[in-house]
C-alpha cells in the first residue's frame, strides 16, 4: 500500500458524532448499497464493542471494523465483524492492514481469547491468510453465503 493508513480504536462512548457517522456511512455504502442487502446494521452491538477506524492520508475514513468481547456475539470467542473497505480503497492493502490491526486490537483489549468471524465464502482465503480456520457449514446471512472462522 503506498499510503498506510492509520488506525484509532474506540469504545463506542468515546466516538466523536462525526467518527459514528463517517462508520455507519461507509458500512453502509458497501453492506446496503453495493451489495444489494437490506438488513438492520445498527443491531444493537455497537455499544458493547470497540471500532477501528482507517483513514488514509487526507484523513478519509477508508477502512473500519467492529470488534466485540467474549459473550456478545458469540459466548466463547471475542469478535471482528462489520469488516469493510471503501470501493476505493480496493487492491491496495487496505483489507490486510486492517485485518492485522484488528486482530492486533482484540488481543489487547480481550487477552489472549480466539477470535471468530462471520466470513463471506468469497473471502475465506483472505481470512485463512490470518491464521482462521473454517467451523461449520456454510449458511446464509441476509441471502449472502457465510461461514464461521475462528482464529485460535
Amino acid at each position: 500500500m503506498t499510503n498506510p493508513l492509520s488506525f484509532n480504536c474506540l469504545p463506542f462512548e468515546k466516538l466523536s458524532l462525526q467518527e459514528l457517522y463517517d462508520s455507519m456511512a461507509l458500512r453502509q455504502e458497501v453492506f446496503v448499497v453495493e451489495q444489494d442487502c437490506p438488513y438492520l446494521d445498527a443491531d444493537g452491538k455497537d455499544e458493547a464493542g470497540h471500532h477501528l477506524l482507517g483513514y488514509n492520508a487526507d484523513g478519509k475514513l477508508i477502512a473500519y471494523t467492529r470488534l466485540l468481547p467474549p459473550g456478545i456475539s458469540y459466548p466463547d470467542y471475542a469478535s471482528i465483524g462489520r469488516v469493510v473497505t471503501s470501493p476505493t480503497a480496493r487492491r491496495t492493502g487496505a483489507g490486510k492492514l486492517l485485518m492485522r490491526e484488528s486482530i492486533a486490537w482484540c488481543a489487547r483489549l480481550y487477552g489472549e481469547v480466539p477470535i471468530k468471524i462471520s466470513a463471506q465464502v468469497y473471502l475465506i482465503r483472505f481470512y485463512e491468510s490470518f491464521g482462521f480456520e473454517k467451523v461449520g457449514a456454510e449458511y446464509l446471512e441476509d441471502d449472502i453465503p457465510h461461514v464461521g472462522m475462528v482464529l485460535r
